[in-house]
């Protein structure tokens, strides 16, 4: 649980760390969409060249970034499997009894692959370069047009940033109580998979029952400090745009019109 980085903030004063947290929840907005475009092998090398380019400069170690795959390498792999033996379009490179394997489905599906990894990449960055508070600030100002219908913009960026700011203390919290319970000779490694589940539990009764303690411990100190969600709430930072945030979107622009001309021309459109 110690390699999962996400939700987890790394500090550093960087080019990517100093950027306005709207401009940089624009932009990866803007790059998720763009990487479910991308049709040929040529897209994704642009967008990992776009990943390692921002992790350049926010100097945050590459590591930290490739650890937040691994959570989500089952995924990778169950879907990995389901396209391979399932899409039946194309040449047929194996036929054995029941598995039939083609030339596209194995294309296809190296390319979900390469979506998933780069797409959990790219939006790790959004996590390790911004601060929970930042990340209420920006949600919260890019909502406020929601405000004319009445929508709670303040409470909904205040339980997103809670949730991000409480998964790095879950997950050591649920190491602890792993640690206790193998100290107490249980195993979480051995057995099927159905052994393997029935042990976790109790490691996730405990794991609940903080959690329930620590929501109930942050709503006594939010009523002690006497907050409320008033709407004429001041804020100490302002958040104010640079020359940084015209110098990113003008970089992301560009990569992203670059897929999306690669994307036409495997079309056909041009």
């Amino acid at each position: 649980m110690k390699n999962i980085s996400f939700g987890q903030y790394y500090p550093a004063d960087s080019f990517v760390h100093n950027l306005d947290p709207r401009v940089k929840i624009l932009l990866m907005t803007a790059f998720i969409i763009s990487i479910f475009f991308i049709k040929s092998f040529f897209g994704y090398v642009i967008i990992a060249a776009f990943i390692l380019l921002c992790v350049i400069f926010s100097k945050v170690p590459f590591g930290s970034v490739l650890r937040s795959v691994k959570g989500i390498l089952f995924l990778v792999l169950f879907t990995m499997i389901l396209n391979l033996f399932f899409v039946r379009e194309g040449n047929v490179i194996l036929d054995w009894k029941i598995i039939k394997i083609t030339d596209y489905g194995v294309l296809f599906t190296a390319k979900m692959a390469l979506r998933l990894v780069l797409l959990v990449m790219g939006t790790s960055l959004l996590t390790l370069t911004t601060t929970p508070m930042s990340l209420t600030d920006g949600l919260e100002s890019l909502m406020k047009p929601l405000k004319l219908i009445r929508f709670p913009v303040h409470d909904v960026a205040l339980i997103m940033s809670m949730a991000l700011r409480l998964i790095p203390s879950l997950m050591d919290e649920a190491q602890k109580i792993m640690n206790a319970q193998k100290a107490r000779a249980a195993s979480f490694d051995s057995g099927n998979v159905f052994q393997r589940a029935k042990a976790m539990l109790p490691v996730l009764i405990p794991l609940f029952i903080s959690s329930f303690r620590r929501a109930d411990e942050l709503a006594l100190a939010l009523d002690a400090r006497c907050y409320n969600a008033t709407p004429n709430r001041t804020k100490m930072k302002k958040l104010k745009a640079g020359w940084r945030d015209v110098v990113a979107t003008f970089v992301t622009a560009g990569f992203i019109t670059v897929i999306m001309l690669d994307t036409f021309l495997w079309m056909g459109v041009f």
